[in-house]
């Protein structure tokens, strides 16, 4: 996407010698964006394109130092190390999956985890076997983005036939399935890739061009995988986590198209937090353990937007502690930095959909930003707490003798807490860009947009409430759990166990 919004195609060579005349990477879904990300980080790692230190990283930033050398040095690159479709080593793919294509190779549907399901159950009704052929770009960044985000499952190739081995079917969680993660972005694509450069383990070293050739000795599938540390930056970010073969096909204009895929089980890699997992927000989980911030099916990402900004706030190395440290010296009213969150939601082996949020990100506001985040949070969770209070009373009074297996979709009916989360969101994004612009040095920029905000949740909660109790029965008793439902929630929003700002006063924490 250029600086004017337009969109256009561009090879990835393209992209590293213009990427500060680009704004960003427009992909068909978020995972595929971090994942084309990714790879183009892996080729700046691979070309010794990268910052030495961290201290070197903060020169990148402020000077704005191109990449266009890793442009270059991808035009020095052998043409058949980078050709999607050769015989012997395609690209970021298994030639040895070459023999089972015949018989269990399916449409390209299996290739898009949008698509996909589990490999077997296909839940937007894509079947099998429905050609809808790919252009090979299309499935060149779907390749990426199995190999970054592929759930763990089993593949519809046993591997008996070919000798592979039985091993082949049995995949592997990706190294970015099941927890959130964080690119921050600049104002250009040259500055979102400068941003999370870092330095790396292993400059200069090659990235996984091929299954097959190249330095690494590649796991069987006669037996379980056995992890592997990764080798070099270079190799972390171009990992390849699925065993791919993408069957060329000509187009109905002649062009080159991917009319067959076939997926078995790819890498398994021994990963460290410290050393490979830079972007990853630590949190404490309900039975103690400290773990990277993950993805939930029951809570929106934005609610712990909190645990980024304290990142940011207390980390002592890594991607983090290097954004804290960065100048500033504000020249509008935006923030100059977003951090971007991005996971896949997943039942066991099912992936489900994207989730995703861009938090707004100024040097030497941190730990405003976390205030305001974490009482953002705080407040919208007692404020649905409430409108759950009064659904229960609305329930007890309107139908005090209501079946236990009609309870909670009769509850349902009064609950107006599925219309507040989506209407929270936007109000709670506005919080963060208004303290996101406000200055460094002012001693308290967060109390006044926090009683704001609390006073949009509070009568967008109030509306959703009445609506929901609409559906009362019109007679004295439905005008009783009216009455009580709402003073319910009156009581709560004004009690003491009410966040401060509810009652238009300001938290001291």
């Amino acid at each position: 996407m250029a600086l004017d919004g337009a969109t256009a195609h561009h090879s990835l060579r393209a992209l590293l010698a213009g990427a500060d005349e680009l704004s960003a990477v427009n992909c068909a879904t978020p995972g595929e964006t971090v994942a084309v990300i990714e790879y183009l980080m892996a080729i700046c790692f691979a070309a010794s394109v990268c910052p030495a230190s961290d201290e070197e990283w903060g020169a990148w930033i402020t000077e704005k130092r191109g990449l266009a050398k890793a442009a270059k040095w991808l035009v020095r690159q052998p043409d058949d190390a980078w050709d999607l479709f050769g015989p012997a080593t395609p690209l970021g793919q298994n030639s040895m999956l070459a023999a089972s294509m015949g018989e269990s190779g399916t449409g390209t549907a299996q290739l898009l985890i949008e698509r996909v399901g589990d490999y077997n159950q296909f839940f937007d009704h894509h079947h099998l076997e429905r050609g809808d052929p790919l252009p090979a770009a299309e499935a060149f960044r779907a390749m990426l983005t199995q190999h970054a985000y592929a759930p763990y499952g089993r593949g519809r190739i046993s591997g008996k036939g070919e000798g592979l081995g039985p091993t082949v079917t049995n995949l592997s969680t990706g190294r970015l399935q099941g927890r959130i993660r964080v690119v921050a972005l600049g104002s250009t694509l040259g500055e979102t890739l400068r941003l999370n450069l870092y330095p790396p383990e292993g400059p200069g070293e090659p990235m996984n061009m091929s299954w097959t050739g190249g330095a690494i000795e590649r796991r069987g599938f006669d037996k379980k995988a056995e992890p592997r540390v990764p080798r070099s930056s270079a190799d972390l970010h171009s990992a390849l986590g699925r065993s791919i073969l993408l069957h060329p096909s000509r187009g109905p204009g002649g062009q080159t198209v991917v009319d067959r895929v076939l997926i078995g089980a790819g890498e398994v890699l021994e990963l460290d937090v410290e050393r490979h997992l830079q972007d990853a927000v630590p949190i404490v989980a309900l039975n103690g353990e400290v773990k990277p911030l993950w993805p939930s099916p029951t809570r929106a990402l934005w609610l712990d937007a909190h645990a980024l900004y304290s990142a940011v706030k207390d980390a002592e190395t890594g991607l983090y502690a290097r954004l804290r440290a960065l100048p500033y010296e504000k020249t509008g009213r935006g923030a100059p930095y977003y951090m971007w969150a991005v996971g896949l939601l997943a039942n066991k082996s099912l992936p489900m959909a994207w989730t995703q949020g861009s938090y707004p990100y100024a040097p030497g506001m941190a730990r405003h930003l976390y205030r305001a985040s974490r009482r953002g949070s705080v407040i919208a969770e007692y404020v649905a707490f409430s409108l759950k209070r009064a659904a229960v009373v609305a329930l007890e009074n309107a139908f005090p003798a209501v079946r236990a297996a009609d309870e909670s979709g009769q509850l349902a009916r009064f609950d107006a807490r599925w219309e507040f989360w989506p209407a929270a969101a936007q109000p709670f994004d506005h919080l963060l860009e208004e303290v996101a612009a406000a200055n460094a040095e002012d001693d308290d920029p967060v109390s006044e947009p926090l009683i704001v905000y609390a006073d949009t949740l509070l009568d967008a909660a109030r509306d959703f409430l009445v609506h929901r109790l609409d559906s009362l029965p019109p007679n004295r008793r439905g005008h009783i759990a009216r009455a009580r439902a709402e003073q319910r929630f009156e009581d709560d929003m004004t009690g003491d166990r009410a966040p401060a700002e509810l009652r238009g006063e300001s938290a001291h924490d």
